[in-house]
């Protein structure tokens, strides 16, 4: 299976305050959303796993499973500006 890379990549928060991880493609920013569903499954986390879920799913495009992935970050305050 190929990934799905993210261009640029969308550089999070970890649990851990001193560390960061530059998010490079569709399949680990789902991983990131299954984790951060505890912080608050809101619309915008929402908007990312369906976006993420088409383009596994071979629809969508990684554009805007990148855009709806970086909204998510920001909605559960895990985006680094």
């Amino acid at each position: 299976m190929s990934m799905h890379w993210f261009s640029p990549p969308v550089v999070v928060q970890a649990d851990r305050p001193e560390v960061t991880y530059s998010v490079t493609h569709v399949e680990r920013a789902a991983e990131f959303l299954l984790a951060w569903k505890a912080l608050g499954a809101g619309p915008k986390w929402q908007d990312a796993v369906r976006a993420c879920t088409a383009v596994l799913n071979g629809g969508g495009t990684v554009g805007d499973a990148r855009e709806a992935f970086e909204e998510a970050a920001r909605e559960c305050g895990r985006l680094v500006a």
